[in-house]
C-alpha cells in the first residue's frame, strides 16, 4: 500500500506552497488571500465549511493548513485532532488561527497537534515567513521519507537479488536440485548437529539403472529430461523442509534425511522407485520394451564423536552396489559395520 504522504511535490521546487485556510468567514480569507497574492509559489484554497476541511485537504494535499479555532458546529481542537488521526492529513503542518492571545488556549492548541499559533489576523511578512518555514519542513519531510522510502526498496532489491544469486548458485542447473557443493555443505553441518544431539541421520543414494545406453539409444537431450524426471520423482516424496534432495554427478542422486531412521529411509526410497516406475518411461535395454527403473543405496548412522560424515557416504555407496548386483531397481541398506560399533 502506498504511503498517503506520497505526492508529486517531491519533484517540484521545494520552495513551492500550497496553503489551505480554513475559516468560517468570508473575510478572513479574502484578507488572507490578498496578504499572499503577490508572493511567489504559493498557491491559495479557502475552505469555509469546517466540515469538509480533512475532505478538500486530502483533495489538494497542502503543505500547511491555516486552522480557525472558533467555528460553528466545530471544536476547532477536535478538527485538529481529526487532522492528525487521518493517514493522508496527519503531518501536513497546522497553524491554528485564533482571537485571543492566551496562554491555556495556545497549550490546548499544542496538545492537539497544531504546529504554530497566530493571532489574527498576524502581520502579513510574519505570515508569509510561517507560512513558508512550515511548508519548506513538511517537504524536507516528505524528502526524507521518499528518500528512506527508495533506499530501503533498493535493499529489498539488493537482497532478493543476492537470494536469488545465492539459489542459483546452489541449485543444479539442469535438474533444480541442490548441487553437489550445496549437499556437501548441508551434510557437513547436519552431520554436526546429530553428533552433539546424538540423533539418526539417514542417507540414500540414487542412480538411474542403465542410464548410459539410455543415452547412448536416444541422445544426451532425451537422457538429460530423464535426469528432470528422476529430479521430480524425488521432490515429490522428500518433502520434509529438514530434508535435502541433491544432484551428486551425472545419472547419480542423493538425499539427506536428517533425523531419519532406516525404517524411514526406506519408506522414502520405496516410494521415489516406485514412483520412477509409475512413470513408464520407455527404455531398450536390457531388452526392448523395458522401462526406466532406479537402484536405491541407503544407510542409516547416530554418528559418534569424531567420525566423519564420510562413514555415511561410504555405507550408503555400498548399499547402492548392492541394490544393482542383486538386479537393480532395489533398495538395499547397510548397517554400522560391527567393527566400528
Amino acid at each position: 500500500m502506498n504511503d498517503p504522504r506520497d505526492r508529486s511535490v517531491l519533484t517540484v521546487d521545494e520552495n513551492a506552497v500550497m496553503v489551505l485556510l480554513v475559516d468560517d468567514q468570508a473575510m478572513i480569507g479574502e484578507a488572507v488571500r490578498r496578504n499572499l497574492a503577490d508572493q511567489d509559489n504559493i498557491d491559495f484554497h479557502f475552505c469555509a465549511d469546517p466540515h469538509e476541511a480533512i475532505a478538500q485537504a486530502a483533495q489538494i494535499r497542502p503543505t500547511v493548513i491555516l486552522q480557525d479555532l472558533v467555528m460553528p458546529g466545530v471544536d476547532g481542537l477536535t478538527l485538529v485532532r481529526d487532522y492528525r488521526a487521518d493517514p493522508v492529513t496527519r503531518d501536513i503542518p497546522i497553524i491554528v488561527l485564533s482571537t485571543k492571545d492566551d496562554p491555556a488556549i495556545k497549550s490546548a492548541a499544542f496538545a492537539a497537534g497544531a504546529n504554530d499559533y497566530l493571532v489574527k489576523l498576524p502581520d502579513a511578512i510574519e505570515l508569509v515567513a510561517r507560512i513558508r518555514y512550515h511548508s519548506r519542513s513538511y517537504l524536507t519531510l516528505l524528502q526524507r521519507d521518499e528518500a528512506y522510502r527508495a533506499l530501503r526498496e533498493s535493499q529489498q532489491r539488493l537482497l532478493d537479488t543476492n537470494l536469488v544469486l545465492q539459489r542459483l548458485m546452489n541449485a543444479d542447473g539442469l535438474t533444480g536440485l541442490s548441487n553437489r557443493r550445496h549437499f556437501d555443505e548441508y551434510l557437513a553441518m547436519e552431520w554436526l548437529r546429530a553428533q552433539r544431539d546424538q540423533t539418526q541421520m539417514s542417507l540414500l543414494f540414487i542412480d538411474v539403472d542403465y542410464f548410459k545406453s539410455y543415452n547412448d539409444d536416444l541422445g544426451h537431450l532425451a537422457g538429460d529430461e530423464l535426469l528432470r524426471q528422476v529430479a521430480v520423482s524425488m521432490r515429490e516424496n522428500c518433502t520434509r523442509p529438514a530434508d535435502m534432495a541433491a544432484r551428486y554427478g551425472g545419472d547419480e542422486f542423493v538425499i539427506l534425511l536428517p533425523g531419519t531412521s532406516a525404517a524411514g529411509a526406506r519408506v522414502v526410497a520405496d516410494k521415489i522407485r516406485e514412483a520412477m516406475l509409475a512413470r513408464r518411461i520407455a527404455h531398450n535395454f536390457p531388452s526392448r520394451g523395458s522401462i526406466v527403473t532406479l537402484s536405491i543405496g541407503g544407510a542409516t548412522l547416530t554418528p559418534k564423536q569424531g567420525e566423519s560424515s564420510q562413514l555415511l557416504i561410504e555405507l550408503a555407496d555400498q548399499g547402492l552396489y548392492c541394490a544393482k548386483n542383486q538386479g537393480r531397481n532395489l533398495v538395499r541398506t547397510l548397517e554400522r559395520p560391527a567393527s566400528t560399533a
